[in-house]
């Protein structure tokens, strides 16, 4: 079955960092602690007073072992015992008010820094949006921003008092036998020693098999993700049984990392035990001889036991939480791997004055797009390579060309979701780079083939677009979108819920959602990126009429296939495989022959269905 095990891991490898999941490596112990550590922050008085009430905790436990031990050994001298009676009754439930302290202070520190990893995990995503998403899987990410996290919560709740108390309480019991007779001390310590520090040289095999198992996890809960968004493709496929066995590989792979990890932790706890046993026996024998010798009285040896055994305790209790230490670990790199990635588009200087400033939303823009080139991470090709063309202020600019030419990547340069490798783009004479991202991008509205929609209200899914709006302005909105009727058709109008990518509405219903948000936005530049290529014949006929309307005065991009929306352009810049080809007006590119009159031959004839996708 081992073997086996193997064979399901190495039949569903992990891809390589860059690509699918994150890895979990890079990071020893001390990189982590420091990491972890770093996070407490305001918060180390928090923590103090958790180490306090956990050494409390054991003292007091420890307490109640000793006072019972005093109580016996008077009884069999025939002394009073009435005085450790009454420190039993209060050691006793005080090292239960003790433990509960130190677990809801622990938790409390962890779970508030939990929230703050969590939005701090967000913001770090949202900077790093839209071409780190690209290379990462969405579950991978999902489940490093739920489960990893989690799992780092458990070092703050279970592990660091724990830990000081694990080395506290084993010197403090060490420092009060040798009181008694130094060589009682010195028989345990080996003992003591050994069961401490075996797991720390045996983690790293531990450390290893628990954070591959993050990766799988990482696979697994990615590998669920896609299957769950696309069962209509493998029903309609009928892929459900081929989608379930790749599934289930996934399954026994995360399960033959875990078999070895839990298997090596049980060996720990094995060798924890036999130590244990062990060094309370070595000094019950040393105690033994001394007291037959009479070097100590007899009477305290069962307190010295008890004592010896105590010493165990904290150490135990940190080797038993071996397996969320090593799956801390593995969480922790992967945390760190997405918070160490360097931001692809950050904030310029800003723009405060001129017609391009940041706070400036009305004001004609023209766009400057000079020798651009860009690649994408690990394309062969780059996907635009020396492009140069201007928009003037207020005209319309159409994008067409072969599919994968460049036409969608132009585009969202423009929005700066990610920067070129070289040359610049320019906005009222003022490179992109140099304006506030969100400045820049409350100017520009965009309208996408693929509009992605929330589970929420139709409502709340146009005022994306502008917050701040009033309802009179959204309904306004949806009105010149021609969702009009099907709102008033709607059970709850426009407070009723979308689905899931707004999967209870059509392809056009989306996509005129997507342009009442460019309404509402009221931006100064449009890019209009296959805006009505969902639409049928009656619905597109109402939105034309309105985007002509929204088009009025502004800076607009269009990307479409159809020619009555590229005729009317101003220019058309024709893109092939990422360059430049031509540009020109209608007329004068269909003169030339060139590549847009091919494509516009093979639109008319059927042989081709898109000019620009």
């Amino acid at each position: 079955p081992e073997d086996d095990e193997r064979e399901a891991a190495a039949a569903v490898p992990l891809t390589e960092p860059t690509d699918a999941i994150l890895r979990a490596e890079g990071m020893g112990w001390l990189s982590v602690l420091r990491v972890l550590l770093g996070m407490v922050g305001p918060r180390k008085g928090q923590m103090a007073v958790t180490f306090l009430f956990g050494v409390g905790r054991v003292l007091a436990f420890i307490g109640v072992g000793v006072a019972s031990a005093l109580v016996v050994l008077a009884v069999k001298e025939g002394e009073p015992f009435g005085t450790y009676l009454i420190v039993l009754g209060i050691l006793a439930p005080l090292a239960g008010i003790l433990h509960w302290t130190e677990s809801w202070i622990a938790h409390d520190l962890a779970y508030r820094l939990l929230g703050e990893m969590r939005i701090d995990m967000f913001r770090k995503l949202d900077a790093l949006a839209p071409s780190y998403l690209m290379r990462r899987r969405t579950g991978d990410l999902v489940g490093v921003a739920t489960h990893d996290i989690e799992m780092v919560e458990f070092f703050f709740g279970h592990t660091i008092a724990p830990a000081f108390v694990a080395v506290l309480v084993p010197a403090l019991v060490l420092a009060t036998l040798a009181a008694f007779d130094w060589r009682l001390a010195l028989a345990l310590a080996p003992f003591l020693a050994f069961a401490g520090l075996h797991p720390v040289f045996a983690r790293r095999r531990v450390d290893h098999l628990g954070s591959r198992a993050r990766e799988a996890l990482g696979e697994l809960n990615a590998h669920a993700v896609d299957t769950i968004q696309g069962l209509s493709e493998i029903v309609a496929f009928r892929q459900a049984e081929a989608r379930g066995e790749a599934f289930a590989a996934r399954v026994r792979a995360y399960i033959a990392m875990r078999l070895p990890f839990f298997h090596d932790l049980t060996l720990q706890q094995v060798f924890q035990e036999l130590a244990t046993g062990l060094g309370g026996l070595t000094v019950v024998i040393v105690g033994g001889l001394l007291a037959a010798d009479g070097q100590i009285e007899s009477g305290t040896l069962p307190l010295l036991t008890l004592l010896a055994m105590a010493a165990f305790l904290p150490v135990s209790e940190i080797a038993n939480v071996g397996r969320q230490l090593a799956e801390t670990l593995g969480a922790t790199r992967r945390l760190h791997a997405v918070h160490d990635e360097p931001v692809p588009v950050t904030d310029g200087s800003g723009v405060t004055d001129g017609p391009g400033a940041d706070d400036v939303t009305d004001s004609a823009v023209a766009l400057d797009i000079d020798d651009l080139s860009y690649s994408y991470f690990g394309a062969q090709r780059r996907a635009l390579d020396g492009v140069s063309f201007t928009i003037p202020a207020g005209s319309t600019v159409a994008l067409v060309g072969p599919s994968g030419a460049g036409k969608t990547t132009l585009a969202q340069m423009m929005m700066r979701f990610w920067d070129p490798d070289s040359g610049a783009i320019a906005m009222n004479g003022t490179d992109l780079r140099d304006y506030a991202v969100d400045g820049l991008r409350g100017r520009i509205a965009l309208v996408a083939q693929d509009t992605y929609l929330f589970n929420e209200s139709l409502y709340d899914n146009v005022l994306i677009a502008r917050p701040t709006a009033s309802e009179d302005e959204v309904r306004d909105a949806v009105e010149r979108a021609a969702l009009g009727d099907f709102v008033a058709a709607l059970p709850d109008g426009l407070q009723t819920r979308v689905g899931e990518r707004g999967m209870s509405l059509s392809g056009g219903q989306r996509q005129r959602v997507a342009i009442a948000r460019a309404f509402l936005k009221d931006a100064p530049v449009l890019i209009l990126d296959e805006a009505t290529s969902h639409l049928d014949a009656v619905s597109e006929g109402l939105v034309r009429r309105a985007l002509e309307d929204l088009m009025a005065e502004r800076t607009t991009v269009i990307i479409a296939h159809r020619l009555s929306t590229v005729r009317g352009a101003d220019n058309i810049v024709v893109l092939d495989e990422g360059r430049l080809a031509e540009q020109g007006s209608h007329a004068k590119l269909v003169a030339r022959a060139g590549l847009y009159a091919r494509l516009v031959a093979h639109q008319m004839t059927g042989g081709v269905t898109s000019a620009a996708d």
